[in-house]
Order: structure tokens, then sequence, then C-alpha cells
């Protein structure tokens, strides 16, 4: 073998152990990011309680007031149906009977 070949060969020994070395360095890293996540979760299990607890709160305040919301617009249309039959009835010299106390 001639002696460029050989160092050839070499720089590609050595390109090759640099790239190993730097996706080694990357597998550790993911895997103490890994861990660390991990360990956050299970360090605060009572903070993600909390927040679950929290957000099943803004939920059903959230759907309490979107009910308010349906029940006032039911009410308006009701109102609204009741003065157009109140004006047909009038047209035709009609009117509801309201009971007086």
């Amino acid at each position: 073998m001639s002696m460029e070949k050989m160092t050839k060969i070499e720089e590609n020994f050595q390109r090759a152990i640099s790239l190993k070395r730097m996706v080694d360095r990357w597998q550790n890293s993911h895997t103490t990011c890994l861990w660390q996540m991990t360990l956050s979760q299970r360090r605060n299990p009572y903070a993600t309680l909390r927040m679950q607890e929290t957000m099943v709160q803004e939920l059903a305040l959230a759907n309490k007031q979107l009910l308010m919301v349906r029940q006032a617009a039911l009410h308006q249309l009701f109102e609204k149906e009741h003065q157009q039959y109140q004006q047909e009835l009038n047209q035709m010299g009609k009117a509801f009977y309201v009971e007086r106390l």
C-alpha cells in the first residue's frame, strides 16, 4: 500500500471517529433531556394536579356562562315571538287573556 493511500484511510478513520463522538454526544444530550423531563414530571405531580383542577374549574365556568348566554337568547326569542303573536291578534281584533290580581 502506498503512503498516500494510508493517510487517506487514516483521515477517513479519524473523520468516522469524530462523527461517532458527535452522535454519542447528541444521544447523551437527548437522554439527559428526557431524564430532566421525567424528573420534573415526577417532582411536580401536585403542580400538575392543581393545574388539572384549575382547568376543570375553568371549563365548568365556561359551560355555565355558555348556558346562561343560551338561556338569555332563548328568552329573547320567546319574548319576540310573544310580541309577534300579540301584534297578529291585535290586527284581528283579539288579545291574550291576562288575569289581573
